[in-house]
This record gives structure tokens, sequence and C-alpha cells, in this order.
């Protein structure tokens, strides 16, 4: 049921009780095969890198989470960050402050996201359809305001926002943590986050009780959109410079991300932490992977294996579970 997954977030004897998702001993294993097999990967300045890389990832998989909860997908965000991206560098160069830069980008992901979601939540149309095609129009939007040119970055002080750290924490993994928090809250914590898992475990029975059920199905792909906005500082400041293709497929890794975490595209399942173990996984392996040369085609075969191989252990493990149930 939708509200079981719900009710696990705030049991702490449900959570023990609820065997851990394959994504937790793969993740283990990376972690330790890489520390012993790969050179200078458990060393600091490495491992803060992993989180410097994972940073932007974290930023759009939560949102995702809530967006397959909901039964749906959202193939655009990566395109959208990079406009978003493109958006805020333009508008830095316009003479704004980086607020204003970032409000603007942020803008943007809100009318993407409420495009999406009205197509999706008041129209009925198929969330792959729509979002594919908002994807398209993004990224035709970023190369059109570029003309497929990088947008360099004038101002310094948004690298050296990134390059900054709060307590020995870098900048843009305290903004990773913030959204993960302010996601886990929405989740677990407020009754929107209960609307979620029942948009995507029973949706009439929502509807049957007076709750505007396509509003806050509207509202999921909005903050999808909101995430990734905001994400584009973190683009920006990692590169200076906004690029219309900087994030296209990005939204491979974070849908990757979800489900090696165990959120189902079915039934309104799944777990956040789960989805941030999933980030981390890709996050140490791809790390891994270019820590020993292999070049980033055979990063994504490789990331594309490690979710059929999580898929499929976990289909098996419920299966007996249910069988041993039954």
């Amino acid at each position: 049921m939708s509200y079981e997954t719900k009710r696990e977030g705030r049991d702490p004897a449900a959570r023990r009780r609820r065997p851990l998702p394959s994504v937790v001993w793969a993740s283990a294993a990376l972690v330790v095969a890489a520390a012993f097999g790969v050179h200078g990967f458990a060393s600091r300045a490495n491992l803060v890198d992993i989180g410097l890389q994972v940073s932007m990832l974290v930023m759009i998989a939560m949102p995702m989470t809530l967006v397959i909860l909901s039964e749906g997908l959202d193939l655009s965000v990566g395109a959208l960050l990079s406009l978003a991206g493109v958006v805020f560098a333009q508008t830095l160069g316009m003479g704004a402050g980086i607020g204003a830069a970032l409000a603007a980008a942020a803008a943007v992901g809100v009318a993407v996201g409420f495009l999406n979601g009205t197509l999706v939540a008041r129209l009925g149309l198929p969330p792959f359809v729509v979002t594919l095609g908002t994807l398209g129009i993004a990224h035709g939007i970023a190369l059109a305001l570029t003309d497929g040119n990088a947008v360099v970055v004038a101002t310094p002080a948004v690298s050296q926002l990134y390059a900054s750290s709060v307590l020995g924490v870098p900048f843009p993994v305290v903004c990773a943590l913030a959204g993960y928090a302010l996601t886990h809250l929405l989740l677990y914590h407020t009754k929107f986050g209960a609307y979620v898992f029942a948009i995507g475990g029973n949706r009439d029975a929502l509807t049957l009780a007076g709750v505007r059920a396509r509003a806050y199905h509207v509202a999921i792909y909005v903050l999808s959109g909101l995430f990734a906005g905001l994400a584009a500082l973190l683009l920006v400041g990692r590169m200076n410079a906004a690029e219309p293709n900087a994030a296209i497929g990005m939204e491979f890794d974070a849908i990757a991300a979800v489900v090696l975490g165990g959120t189902s595209f079915e039934r309104g399942e799944g777990w956040l932490p789960g989805t941030a173990i999933g980030v981390l996984t890709i996050g140490v392996l791809r790390n891994a992977l270019n820590l020993i040369g292999v070049e980033s085609s055979l990063q994504v075969v490789s990331i594309g294996l490690l979710v059929l191989a999580v898929v499929v252990v976990d289909s098996v493990r419920k299966s007996r579970l249910q069988g041993a149930q039954a």
C-alpha cells in the first residue's frame, strides 16, 4: 500500500523490519573494492571530489524520487538544468547579482515543471511523452540563446561561492544536504508527502477523500523543476561558465539512482534514503572508473549493468519473501 512506505519512514521499528535494498550492499562492495583496488581513491582529496561530483545529482535525484513515486517520469531535468544554467549565466552578464540570477534560473525551472505537471496531471498525457517533449524544448531554447556556445561568467563571486565551505564542508555538499533534508521533510513529515505516496498508490481514494490530487501532482513536477533551476548555481559555479549541453544525460543518472534505491515505478513504493545511497553508488562507480582511465561511454554501460543487476536481485529477494509469507 502507498501509506506503508510512509509509515516506515516515520517508524524506526518498521524500518528495521524492512529488508535493505541491494544497493546498500552494492555500494559497500564498491567502496571496499575501490579503496583497496584503485590507487588514490581513499585519499581525502578524492573523497571530497566525490562529494562535489554527486552534489548536483542529489539536487535532481531527490525530486525525481517523488516524481517516480507518483508513477511518473521526468526526462527533461538534464536539459532543464542546462537551460537554467544558461539563464543564470546570461542574467549575471546583464549586471544582476547572484540572487537575482538564481531567481531567474529557478523561475525557468518552475515554469517547465508547471508545464510538465499540467500536461501530465490535468490532461492525462503520458509522462514519458510529455517530458521527452519538454527535454527537446529546453535544449532547443538553450542552444538558441547561446548559438551553441558556452557563456563565460565574468563574475568571480560565483566560482568563489562554489569553492567556499561552511564549517569545513564544501558549499556544493551543503547545498546537496539541504536539498536532501528539505525533500525528506516534505516526503515524510507533511501532508504533501502523504499525498505523493497516495497519488502513486491509490489516487482514486485520495480524490474520493476530497483532496485536490491533480494540484498536488502538478506540484511534484514543479518541485522537480525548481530543484533543477537551483542546481544551476552549482553547474555554473563548477565550470565558471554555462554550456547548453552541460547537463544533458544527467536525467539518466538521476533515474538510475532512484531505481537503484528501490523506488518502484508503480504502487507508490519507495525509500528516499535509498535514492541517496544510489547517488553515492553512482558517484563512487564513476569516480573509480575515471581513476583507472575508463572512458565515459563505458561508464554509462557500467551504470546500466549495475542497475539491471540490483533490480534483478531485489526482484528475486522480493519474490522469495512473498513466497515465504504465502
